[in-house]
């Protein structure tokens, strides 16, 4: 094989490969020899079919597999020789004008990673801002767990139901004087108002005491779930067993009992961790940020394009969705618009900060373990319907740029963990609004230093933006960063392009 250099500016790289005609030819003469005695042809014992009849009917076959592993054997050979390391996925293309007999010319473009030296973590220093969290605060969260575990008593024979109360009920379901499937329930319990049944079925109990018996008629809706119901008119023949009112749930010994608890003292502490929870996510978030301030304040390097460029479309797209949902989304999108050379800049520094972790954890050892990643891959494959879960598994078993894509966050936590246990931490205790206060006051300060306007505080999908770097690189060293879905493309070959494999589609999220 033959490389030439075309292009070496900055990061960018370009190279022209040619594979003889001769090398290919030997390879597809080595795969007939290789195959011929697998092949069963009418006449010939096994294994003693011809080489040249096994040439003239699986040929081309066999030419296209050569080429295709010719062609990915060169690439890694070209990366290997240069001693290169692929921002991303390098740019494949076999030249036009190629046929079997001539000499194989492939162009092969790419970014490399910049060569970036570990910063030292010595000297290190980070605040941690911490929440204590108070017994009002425990007792005000008892108050809203008590307050969402509504408890009823039964009220008096002759208390009407109103809105809010709750009936217990025996029903039967018939559409043209036929019981359906499903129609039919005892003790069923039912709070008027809650929106539980179909439209028109609550409304029609407002007013019934205990022991009422009534017949009512609804319609089921044109979405409902089962097709024999779907616009249906129906009758339900109800008896109400008992009208009950809402009470006050105390929060006592009884009520930890019931929700599976010993104590109420194990009900109080639960309740503090949970708190206590909340409260340690801000903290890691505000010293995350001062970590990742410090990092970025103090390297400044090329980073490849291509890497920018998909930071930059998922900040987009995270911000399209939020422009969306706003109470005017037009006017939202024009802001973001505006701002858009703004949001590229913090996807440069989210890279350039990635890479930054990247080497940090590759000079002292950070790994994820096989253990860790096994749990990852089980993890994001229940994204995906029952059926597309074992193929989801193969395909980032078997497509690196993929289990990088899925390794990366939990690679960057790692290194983050690291640089938290090395640097000399101080602690300052704030309430809650003052450490909200700090992590917007960092992300201001990071804003100004990617040259954006101050952050306006009604700009949450802004900060959703900045808040973390993208540790796209891999902490293998010689493992491209780039993403999962793109490949190669070796246009015009005669022979089908080395693709790679493509995910199982995500299920659908469920209908709320």
């Amino acid at each position: 094989m033959k490389i030439t250099e075309k292009t070496s500016e900055g990061l960018k790289r370009a190279y022209q490969l040619t594979i003889t005609a001769g090398e290919i030819a030997d390879k597809v003469e080595a795969e007939i020899k290789k195959v011929a005695p697998q092949v069963r042809m009418p006449g010939f014992r096994p294994g003693k079919v011809p080489a040249n009849l096994v040439k003239k009917m699986h040929g081309e076959q066999i030419h296209a597999q050569v080429l295709n592993d010719t062609l990915r054997e060169s690439v890694n050979e070209l990366m290997k020789e240069k001693e290169l390391r692929p921002a991303m996925q390098p740019k494949i293309d076999l030249v036009e004008g190629y046929e079997e007999g001539k000499d194989a010319e492939l162009t092969v473009e790419l970014e490399v990673l910049p060569k970036v030296e570990a910063p030292s973590t010595d000297g290190l220093k980070l605040e941690r801002l911490v929440v204590p969290v108070k017994d009002e605060q425990v007792d005000e969260a008892l108050k809203d767990l008590a307050g969402n575990q509504k408890s009823y008593k039964d009220a008096p024979k002759t208390k009407k139901a109103a809105d809010g109360d709750q009936i217990i009920i025996d029903f039967v379901g018939s559409v043209d004087g036929v019981e359906f499937e499903g129609g039919k329930a005892e003790d069923a319990p039912l709070v008027l108002g809650s929106g539980q049944f179909i439209p028109g079925f609550e409304e029609q109990l407002t007013g019934v005491k205990t022991g009422d018996e009534k017949t009512i008629t609804v319609t089921f809706p044109e979405d409902y779930p089962a097709e024999n119901l779907k616009g249906k008119e129906a009758q339900f023949a109800i008896t109400v067993k008992q009208v009950k009112v809402e009470t006050e749930t105390k929060i006592d010994e009884d009520f930890a009992k019931s929700l599976g608890l010993d104590s109420l003292a194990k009900l109080k502490e639960l309740m503090k961790g949970q708190l206590e929870q909340q409260t340690a996510g801000l903290t890691r978030t505000q010293m995350k940020r001062q970590l990742l301030d410090t990092l970025a304040a103090g390297h400044d390097f090329e980073v490849p394009g291509n890497m920018v460029d998909a930071e930059f479309e998922q900040i987009w797209a995270q911000l399209q969705q939020e422009a969306a949902r706003e109470d005017d989304p037009e006017a939202a999108q024009k802001e973001i618009e505006a701002e858009k050379d703004d949001y590229r800049k913090i996807a440069e520094r989210r890279v350039r900060l990635g890479l930054l972790l990247s080497e940090i954890g590759q000079a002292n050892g950070v790994e994820v373990t096989s253990q860790e990643m096994s749990m990852l891959i089980q993890q994001a494959a229940q994204q995906y319907r029952a059926e597309d879960r074992e193929r989801f598994i193969q395909y980032v078993q078997q497509e690196p740029m993929a289990a990088a894509q899925l390794r990366a966050p939990l690679y960057e936590d790692k290194v983050v963990d690291f640089l938290f246990d090395k640097a000399e931490v101080t602690e300052r205790e704030v309430t809650q609004e003052e450490l909200e206060a700090a992590i917007e006051a960092e992300e201001s300060a990071a804003a100004e230093k990617t040259k954006k306007a101050p952050a306006k505080k009604k700009a949450p999908a802004k900060k959703a933006a900045e808040k973390k770097p993208a540790a796209k690189k891999a902490p293998a060293k010689n493992e491209p960063a780039k993403k999962a879905d793109e490949k190669p493309a070796a246009k015009k070959a005669p022979a089908k392009k080395p693709a790679a494999k493509k995910p199982p589609a995500k299920k659908a999220p469920a209908k709320k």
